[in-house]
């Protein structure tokens, strides 16, 4: 009877964890959320559910907003600004443009890339786009994503800019040194809230370290190395 009383309860159990899991489809269950992934946990479209409603499950802000301690490596060099993918470098009039791709579960606060001065942070842009197109990264287009340019002055590596550019998703820049400041390589810069993009200028000269499609991570990853020629 004992027996018959336990798998009773097992039963009726596991038939309220599959009705929860058919009301929730196609997103996670409450119960189902800690076994998965973050891809899988809180998937994009849900995400952008939240995005048009302002209600945001609370552990995934807990998630977004994480805040790790990073290492810059002992070997001299530009290190990555952000967290992402690496989508292009492409080089025009002597700039290389290093373009890093973030999603809505990458890390999502910026690092210095190298030791040096803010001479200038400068906002800019009128409207929001999905970062997926190239010309935004040049600055050639006149219409182009909001977007913060901070201006490093490294003594090494001459002038390098990190730009903070949002998406349709991403309407907020924080930036936290002020011009005058001196940050030292792999310290923070500043967030984008929810998924962006962020290109660092750097000269051609550099020797680049990492090439298109590979994860990069915001204050880890060495990038280029050796002073422009």
């Amino acid at each position: 009877m004992v027996i018959l009383i336990v798998q009773t309860v097992i039963l009726a159990l596991l038939a309220t964890l599959v009705a929860i899991w058919a009301a929730r489809f196609p997103h996670p269950a409450p119960w189902l959320r800690p076994f998965l992934s973050p891809r899988r946990r809180w998937p994009e479209p849900e995400i952008r559910g939240w995005l048009r409603t302002g209600r945001f499950h609370p552990r995934f802000l807990e998630f977004f907003n994480r805040d790790p301690e990073r290492t810059p490596p002992a070997q001299a060099g530009l290190v990555a600004p952000a967290d992402g993918i690496v989508t292009s470098a492409d080089v025009r009039e002597g700039i290389r443009y290093f373009v890093i791709a973030l999603s809505f579960w990458d890390m999502h606060v910026q690092r210095s890339p190298a030791t040096g001065k803010v001479v200038a942070i400068e906002p800019s842009g009128d409207g929001f786009m999905d970062g997926e197109g190239r010309d935004f990264a040049f600055l050639r287009e006149k219409h182009c994503p909001v977007q913060t340019r901070i201006l490093l002055d490294t003594g090494e590596y001459g002038i390098l800019a990190v730009r903070l550019i949002t998406s349709l998703a991403a309407r907020r820049i924080e930036v936290w040194p002020k011009v005058g400041d001196t940050l030292t390589r792999g310290q923070r810069l500043g967030r984008i809230l929810l998924g962006s993009t962020v290109v660092l200028e750097m000269p051609e000269g550099c020797c680049l370290r990492v090439q298109p499609r590979v994860r990069v991570r915001a204050g880890e990853t060495l990038i280029a190395t050796g002073a422009p020629q």
